[in-house]
Formats: structure tokens, sequence, C-alpha cells
């Protein structure tokens, strides 16, 4: 039985993303310059993920002579705030309360973070 495609992105598909979205554009070979050499990623590989993430929406592509110069389709932003919704309807019932209580209690805040915290808290009342 094929697996159901994920509109989320993979943890692969997002070192992958995070190239494109730094540069702007990108070849196969400009993503695969980019990534760190230890484990060394194949260009097949890099490339099928591409294509990948295409087909998800994710990237687009143009021609340039023989190359594919792949460009983000859907912001960095955009990108994490699809990964939060998930994150709250999967793990805390849709409950953005729930989801700030665990992090204040399993995170350390410092001062600033707790001020900006209670700025943004009293600008949303």
């Amino acid at each position: 039985m094929a697996r159901t495609k994920s509109p989320s992105l993979t943890e692969a598909e997002l070192k992958l993303m995070n190239v494109v979205w730094e540069r702007g554009e990108s070849t196969v070979n400009d993503v695969l310059d980019s990534l760190p050499q230890e484990p060394p990623l194949a260009y097949s590989t890099v490339l099928t993920t591409l294509r990948i993430l295409e087909d998800k929406g994710y990237l687009k592509h143009k021609k340039d002579g023989r190359a594919f110069i792949y460009v983000p389709r859907v912001p960095r932003e955009q990108a994490q705030r699809s990964a939060l919704r998930l994150l709250l309807s999967r793990f805390y019932g849709n409950s953005a309360e729930q989801l700030v209580l665990n992090i204040l209690k399993d995170e350390k805040l410092n001062a600033t973070e707790l001020r900006r915290l209670r700025r943004m808290i009293a600008e949303a009342e």
C-alpha cells in the first residue's frame, strides 16, 4: 500500500527548503553545495526531494538553459504557521493555551523574553 503524501515538511525536506529560503533561488548543485558534507547526499536524492517539494507546492522551478532553478512558492513564515497549526491540532487539541503553558513549564525564559510575552498578551487583550 502506498503511503499518503503529507502536506507538511519532513526533516530532510526542511533542510533543503532552508537552503532555498536563504538563497532565494537554487539549482540542485547550489543546494548540494550549501548542505553539510557529512553525511554526503547524492545529486539524485536532492533532485528527487526538490521535485517532491514542488509537488507539495513549496517550490516552483524555472529553466535556465538545461538547469532548473527552484524558487520558493511558500514563504518560510507561512510554512512555520502551517507546522504550528499541525502541532496544535495533533498534540494540543487546537488549544494555543495548552501549547503556551507547556512551553512555559518546560522552557527557562529569560527576563527579556518574559517582558516581551507580557507585552504581547497585553496587546492581544
